[in-house]
C-alpha cells in the first residue's frame, strides 16, 4: 500500500501566499494536494500546531558536520551528513570540497558519486568544487600550495570521476583561463560561483557576461568594496545576473552587512548558505579544515592565525537570524532558504510546496525552530527526541 502522511492546522507557505490552517497531502514521496479542507485519508497525520510549513532548506555550501567531512572521501562521512542535517531542516545539500591536492580531490568525488540517499535521509544533490581555481590573494582557509588557475583538463577528468555530479564550482574569474572556463560550465549547465576572488568590477561583470551566475559567501575572501573600485563585493551586490550566497551567522559578515544584501539583492537573489564544517553539531575543542587546524569554540571556527575557517552555523538558526533581525516574511524565507538554490541548481520539483514536487517539507514553530523534517515523503526528524 502507497504511503501517505497528511499534514494539517500549518500556516503552509506556498509560491502563491500563505494558507492558513493549511493542508499538505503527501503519498509516495511527492505532494499530491496543498489547501484548506482535503479530502484524503492517510496513513500518517502530522498536526503542524499552526506552525510554518516550508519547503526544505538546501544548502548549497556546506563542508561537513558531526564530526564528518566531505574531504573525508568516506560513505560514512556523507552518511553522517545525511542523518544529521534534517534535524536543522535541511532536505538536500551539495556536498563542498576544498582546495586539496588533485588525488585527494578526486577520492572525494570518486566517493560522493558512489553514495546513495537513504529515506529520511538528506538528499546529497551533487558537488559544490570550492577550489583550486581561486585567487591565491584570497585564499582565506583554502590551504595556498593547492591554489591553481582554471584548468578545463582537469576539471573534465574530476567530472567524469564524480560521475556528473559536480553541479556547482567556486572560481575565481580574473585567474588566467577564468572567463573561458567560466563559459564551459554554462554551457555543461553547472553553476558558475564567483568565490575566493580579487576580482574588479568590470571582472565581475565580464564573469556574468560570460555565463557567472552567482557570488561565494558575499563580503568573505572578496576584493573590497571602494568608492573608486567596488571589486568583487561591489559586482556581486551590484550585478543583476549574480545571486549571492549568505552566512548569516552574523560572525562572517555584520547583521547589517546581510541587510545591506537583503536590501540590495532583494530575496530572490539571496541565498542562505552554513559553509558549516566538521565541528558543526559538536562540543568546542581542535579540528580540523583541509588537512589544517582550527580551533572550534562556541561561536566559530578559525585557523591558527585567526582566519575563519568555515562555520559552525545550522540552516535554522540562519533562518532565525534573518527573521529576528531583519524582520523577512515567511514568503521571503522560503526563498532564500530553498526556492533560489532550487532555481539556481534547475531542480523543477524542489524549492516550493506545490502539488508535483517533491515531498521536501519542514515545519518550524513561531520560533522558528524546527519541529519535524520530511525527506521526500519520509520523516527524517521529529522535535521529541526521535529521528
Amino acid at each position: 500500500m502507497a504511503h501517505t502522511i497528511l499534514l494539517t492546522n500549518g500556516t503552509v507557505v506556498t509560491p502563491e501566499g500563505i494558507l492558513e490552517k493549511g493542508e499538505v497531502f503527501i503519498e509516495d514521496g511527492m505532494i499530491q494536494e496543498v489547501g484548506t479542507s482535503i479530502k484524503r485519508q492517510a496513513n500518517q497525520q502530522i498536526d503542524a500546531q499552526g506552525g510554518y510549513v516550508l519547503p526544505g532548506f538546501i544548502d548549497m555550501h556546506i563542508h561537513g558536520a558531526s564530526g564528518a567531512d566531505v574531504m573525508d572521501a568516506t560513505e560514512e562521512a556523507l552518511q553522517t551528513m545525511a542523518d544529521v542535517l534534517p534535524k536543522e531542516g535541511t532536505t538536500s545539500f551539495l556536498a563542498t570540497s576544498m582546495t586539496q591536492a588533485p588525488g585527494a580531490i578526486e577520492a572525494a568525488l570518486k566517493n560522493a558519486a558512489a553514495f546513495t540517499t537513504k529515506p529520511g535521509q538528506a538528499q546529497m544533490l551533487g558537488v559544490h568544487l570550492e577550489g583550486p581555481f581561486v585567487s591565491p590573494k584570497r585564499a582565506g582557509a583554502q590551504p595556498i600550495e593547492y591554489i591553481c588557475p582554471p584548468d578545463a583538463e582537469q576539471f573534465d577528468a574530476w567530472q567524469k570521476a564524480a560521475e556528473g555530479k559536480i553541479r556547482m564550482v567556486t572560481l575565481a574569474p580574473e585567474e588566467e583561463n577564468g572567463m573561458s572556463f567560466i563559459r564551459k560550465l554554462a554551457a555543461e549547465g553547472i553553476v558558475a560561483s564567483m568565490g575566493h576572488t580579487n576580482a574588479t568590477i568590470a571582472q565581475m561583470e565580464e564573469a556574468a557576461e560570460a555565463g557567472a551566475v552567482q557570488a561565494t559567501h558575499l563580503y568573505n575572501q572578496m576584493s573590497p568594496f571602494h568608492h573608486r573600485e567596488p571589486g568583487a563585493i561591489g559586482g556581486a551586490l551590484l550585478v543583476d545576473e549574480l545571486c549571492a550566497e549568505v552566512i548569516a551567522d552574523f560572525i562572517h559578515s555584520h547583521p547589517k552587512a546581510v541587510e545591506l544584501a537583503y536590501r540590495v539583492k532583494g530575496a530572490d537573489r539571496l541565498i542562505l548558505i552554513t559553509d558549516a564544517m566538521r565541528a558543526k553539531g559538536l562540543e568546542p575543542g581542535e579540528y580540523d579544515l583541509g588537512g589544517q587546524p582550527v580551533h572550534v569554540t562556541e561561536t566559530d571556527a578559525r585557523l591558527s592565525d585567526g582566519t575563519l575557517a568555515g562555520s559552525i552555523l545550522t540552516m535554522e538558526h540562519a533562518v532565525k537570524n534573518v527573521v529576528r533581525t531583519l524582520g523577512i516574511s515567511p514568503l521571503d524565507v522560503a526563498k532564500v532558504s530553498s526556492g533560489n538554490a532550487a532555481r539556481q541548481l534547475g531542480l523543477a520539483k524542489k524549492g516550493s510546496l506545490i502539488a508535483g514536487n517533491d515531498a521536501d517539507i519542514v515545519i518550524l514553530d513561531k520560533e522558528w525552530t524546527v519541529m519535524h523534517t520530511i525527506c521526500g515523503g519520509v520523516i527524517g526528524y521529529e522535535h521529541n527526541g526521535k529521528s
